[in-house]
């Protein structure tokens, strides 16, 4: 097997750095200041009910 060649690896490593910047600009630009509330009461009610929901989802999918 060859070495992978190093001008190869050197481009594949800008690109990878480049692109994490270009993310980390657009999350900067757009969602570092979003803040979600979180009701720690609601998400109980929300997964404790989701099970009795799963099944109403379940049988409105039947198609008979």
């Amino acid at each position: 097997m060859k070495t992978p060649d190093k001008s190869l690896v050197t481009k594949l490593a800008i690109a990878v750095i480049v692109k994490l910047v270009v993310l980390t600009g657009i999350w900067w630009a757009f969602f570092h200041d979003q803040r979600v509330a979180v009701d720690a009461k609601l998400v109980s009610d929300q997964f404790l009910s989701s099970g009795a929901s799963s099944d109403k989802k379940e049988n409105s999918l039947d198609f008979k």
